[in-house]
């Protein structure tokens, strides 16, 4: 038992010993945009490409993993002060994460919330639903649905 426990110490000691080094390779290979692994993208946020993807005219999309078309997928939405995303629906689950800034949702038949950093909403299919950025800034949300992404916007009222 003696000399198990000498192997185990030594062998403990050696991997202590290389850690400070596999933390720099670590933070390097992270540092790597779009760094692919068996388990997802890893994308920095700095490096997240936000572009306007038609309506409305106020939010940005980047597309983090996943093939929208095709199954499950992921997005990061950047959505200015005021800007509205007004009544729709997915024929897929959506579940918003909200990164940055104080967004106001809702869904038909529950009252309004406000969501802060942290904050979580679940759209189930065919829910309709909306949001606003209330924040002075920015307001960023990551957003993933469970299968083929589709959106039916809401008919405006008469």
């Amino acid at each position: 038992m003696k000399k198990r426990n000498a192997i185990s110490g030594r062998t403990t000691k050696m991997l202590l010993g290389l850690a400070p080094l596999v933390i720099p390779l670590a933070a390097v290979g992270a540092s790597s945009q779009g760094q692919v692994s068996p388990r997802g993208i890893v994308t920095p946020l700095a490096s997240a490409t936000l572009v306007f993807d038609g309506e409305p005219a106020c939010l940005k999309v980047a597309r983090e993993n996943g093939d929208p078309d095709k199954g499950p997928s992921t997005f990061l939405l950047e959505a200015p002060t005021g800007c509205v995303v007004p009544a729709h629906y997915h024929t897929a689950e959506e579940q918003l994460m909200v990164v940055q800034g104080d967004v106001l949702t809702g869904m038909d038949g529950m009252a309004e919330a406000s969501l802060g950093p942290g904050g979580f909403a679940m759209m189930p299919s065919k829910a309709m639903h909306w949001f606003t950025c209330k924040s002075k800034d920015t307001c960023l949300m990551f957003v993933t649905f469970d299968r083929t992404y589709d959106i039916v916007w809401a008919k405006p009222q008469k």
